[in-house]
């Protein structure tokens, strides 16, 4: 980072400085997946006024759970407007992204693969394209969250998938206030001067005395103009790092004897996302509900990058490549739940049905005209069609009432189709999947006291049939585990401990189950075999922690967490390819362990010790570490793209006086590396720097200027590629050293504005 940009940056961050909802009360979903609860001094109804205008700063949630849950109210983020829940899980503890810069799709908790992450709506799964099975969470806008909630152990009445952890996205919730809000926003990038933008409008109101409705919708236009370059090598570059800038190339760089060509790269993710979501609930009889709620996300995005490349130290013009993405996703769910209380026993049912759709186009040209980059023709046209639906239902049954030994059984059950293309990692191939899943559970409760003990097992059944589209016949499987689960919290005066142990699970990726054979993989001469008979892999978890309450709305908390995982899939080899002496043949297998480790601190609390209750302070920081076999060099090594820390710390000030408030935060990580068979990547990113300043008008409308990127980050990626015909020459070549090609990519996008304005009725 230059100097020139860190206090361009600062002087952002001071411009900005110089110039959102009460907390939900605890509520249960009552899906079979009961959530966490909200902040322990919160109302159970506001109006939208105390909502959405408000001078108060908000904490993180005091929850009560026995296992480990952190809560967020959606006004814990709301004053840094952001955009999705992407966007607000720059802020909690141990959360990463290895995304583009300003991009927040693919969450991972505790540095772990996308995969080991579990998303939730409402208790329930969320769908997603990707061959791990993960949600990209930037398809959420922020507009229709209540909380969100970090599980770091499920309880037995919860989904056992997440060895890093789960997030559940609490989605408005029709008994949290009553009336509306309006919101209308523009966003600039300051890159290209584009403007783009968003409004909301929200009602939620009562018939009766005892049904409660809440409807929104949401509009947001998003861009994302980004500058990439690339250097490349065709060996050990001896140039000093700093001579490779992120803007333009520095003609230095040429001087370098193994300089072999230059790339400058336009990248521009333009998008329009529509959404809404609504809910009615009824109460009856004595703690009687009955609840039906739904929400959809539509989202069409074009991603148009240009690349020109040229070559040598004298920089010849060599080709230009443009690629146009046309992304249209759509996904909705519609749940329903019932709460039947029945003297000394509750009787809860639910059932829902979500769908994902994802239909992407892909063009790519070619030209040769340095004049005229329009003089170009088509190269390769790809089109991915994914149709992902689910289906699930829930009964249980409570026993135990207001007693402090309370008992609990029921069952999950969900039944899943899959069809269309799926881009894995190693394969490319169409194909269908159904899987079934039954899980019934025994959850058992101790709460009198200071001590609280939940515990019990849920047992995973799956039943899964694989067919691939260029093979005949269909291949199925089974697998059954059992999920012990067992939580402890122990109060102590403004404090509290807690401890769980855990088994959990994480699913096969989509690709490696086809038994689909894909060619010249994972080396030219190679071929690879999918492996339908894969097994979940596994983990065992333990996790201790201590939380301590800070004046009425205060906390910090430190928490210890080990996963002990098993049967990773990992691709083996089968022997020679039968088409090819020079090659193998491979398949995925459950062969592989791993563990990972660290603490987690978070602190979020006014300064009233100091004399200042007006000004809040947020920091949290992670330390991650981890040890696994890497598959095909079978040496130790970290969890890919696990960095070593992550932090995030700022400030709210509310000048009570004059209706203003402003703050600041800053986030950021370290390094990390990723090895794949043939290369091995090296990422970092700088600091991101954001701001905010509101000016609330009476008891009706606030005006919020917000920035983030105030610093210009740049995402620093360092390739070294290996090259073979054959996965046993390429890994020859990478045990010797021998580089194919050292790439050096460097990109930003630049500082966003947003101004927006929000009035409650």
């Amino acid at each position: 980072m230059t100097v020139s940009r860190l206090l361009g940056g600062a002087a952002l961050a001071a411009l900005a400085a110089c110039m959102t909802p009460i907390a939900a009360s605890a509520q249960d979903t009552e899906t079979g997946q009961p959530v966490a609860g909200g902040n322990d001094d919160a109302q159970a109804e506001q109006r939208a006024q105390e909502v959405i205008v408000t001078g108060e700063i908000f904490f993180r949630n005091r929850t009560t759970d026995t296992n480990p849950v952190l809560s967020y109210d959606l006004e814990y983020f709301q004053k840094f407007e952001p955009v999705s829940v992407g966007e607000m899980l720059k802020r909690v503890p141990g959360a990463t992204f290895s995304s583009d810069v300003l991009e927040y799709d693919q969450v991972q908790f505790r540095g772990l693969p996308g995969g080991f992450t579990n998303v939730l709506i409402n208790g329930r799964r969320a769908p997603g394209g990707s061959a791990d099975g993960s949600f990209f969470v930037d398809r959420l806008p922020a507009e229709l969250v209540e909380r969100i909630e970090i599980v770091r152990a499920p309880r037995p009445d919860q989904p056992s998938d997440g060895i890093a952890g789960t997030l559940n996205v609490v989605t408005k919730e029709a008994a949290s206030f009553e009336g509306g809000f309006l919101k209308l926003a523009g966003l600039l990038n300051t890159r290209d001067g584009g403007v783009r933008p968003s409004a909301a409008l929200a009602y939620a109101g009562k018939i009766g005395a005892a049904t409660d409705y809440w409807a929104a919708l949401n509009y947001q236009k998003r861009r994302n103009p980004k500058e990439k370059v690339s250097y490349r090598f065709g060996g050990e570059p001896t140039t000093d790092d700093e001579r490779f800038p992120a803007d333009v190339a520095d003609s230095n760089y040429a001087t370098d004897p193994e300089f072999d060509n230059f790339e400058a790269q336009s990248d521009t993710r333009d998008g329009t996302d529509i959404s809404g979501s609504a809910e009615i609930s009824h109460q009856f009889g004595e703690g009687g509900r009955l609840r039906i709620n739904g929400f959809f996300v539509d989202t069409d995005r074009h991603e148009d990058e240009t690349s020109v490349t040229f070559d040598g130290a004298d920089l010849d013009f060599d080709g230009v490549e443009v690629q146009r993405e046309r992304i249209s996703q759509q996904s909705y769910a519609i749940t329903s739940d019932a709460r039947i209380p029945l003297g000394g026993f509750t009787l809860g049912v639910a059932g829902g049905w979500n769908k994902f759709k994802d239909n992407t186009d892909t063009t790519t040209l070619v030209g040769e005209n340095e004049d005229d980059y329009g003089d170009i023709e088509l190269d390769e046209a790809e089109t991915l069609d994914i149709a992902d639906q689910e289906w699930s239902a829930t009964v249980f049954g409570e026993f135990g009432g207001d007693n402090p030994f309370k008992a609990k059984i029921g069952s999950d059950l969900l039944f899943k189709s899959r069809d269309g293309v799926n881009d894995g990692t190693f394969a490319t191939n169409s194909f269908r999947i159904k899987e079934d899943r039954y899980s019934p559970y025994i959850r058992l409760s101790y709460d009198a006291g200071p001590l609280s003990i939940d515990g019990g097992v849920r047992y995973e059944i799956t039943r899964r049939d694989v067919t691939g589209e260029t093979v005949a016949g269909t291949s199925s499987y089974s697998d059954d585990l059992l999920n012990p689960s067992l939580s402890l919290r122990y109060s102590v005066g403004d404090g509290q401990f807690r401890g769980s142990v855990a088994r959990t699970i994480r699913r096969p990726d989509y690709d490696l189950l086809s038994p689909f054979t894909d060619e010249e993989t994972p080396g030219d001469d190679d071929i690879t075999t999918g492996n339908p008979g894969l097994r979940n892999q596994r983990a065992w978890g333990a996790d201790l922690g201590y939380e301590h309450r800070i004046g009425r709305n205060g906390i910090a908390g430190v928490n210890f967490f080990y996963r002990d995982v098993s049967d990773l899939i990992e691709l083996v080899s089968l022997g020679e390819n039968p088409d090819n002496e020079d090659g193998q043949a491979f398949t995925p297998q459950n062969i592989g362990d791993g563990k990972a480790w660290g603490v987690e601190f978070d602190l979020s609390a006014p300064l009233t010790l100091f004399g200042m209750p007006n000004t809040g302070i947020f920091a949290n920081y992670t330390y991650l570490d981890s040890e696994t076999t890497d598959p095909f060099t079978r040496e130790k090594r970290r969890f890919n793209n696990q960095p070593q820390h992550v932090y995030n710390v700022g400030f709210i000030h509310n000048v009570r006086s004059a209706g203003i408030s402003f703050g600041s935060t800053i986030s950021g990580r370290s390094a990390a590396s990723e090895s794949n068979f043939d290369e091995v990547v090296r990422l970092r990113y700088d600091p991101d720097l954001e701001a905010f300043v509101e000016k609330r008008f009476g008891d009706a409308v606030v005006v919020r200027l917000s920035a983030q990127n105030l610093l210009d980050r740049v995402k620093y990626e360092d390739f070294r590629k290996y090259d073979g015909d054959s996965l046993a020459e390429i890994l020859e070549n990478r045990q010797a050293g021998d580089l194919d090609e050292y790439e050096i990519e460097r990109e930003h996008s630049g500082p966003l504005v947003q101004l927006t304005m929000r009035a409650a009725f």
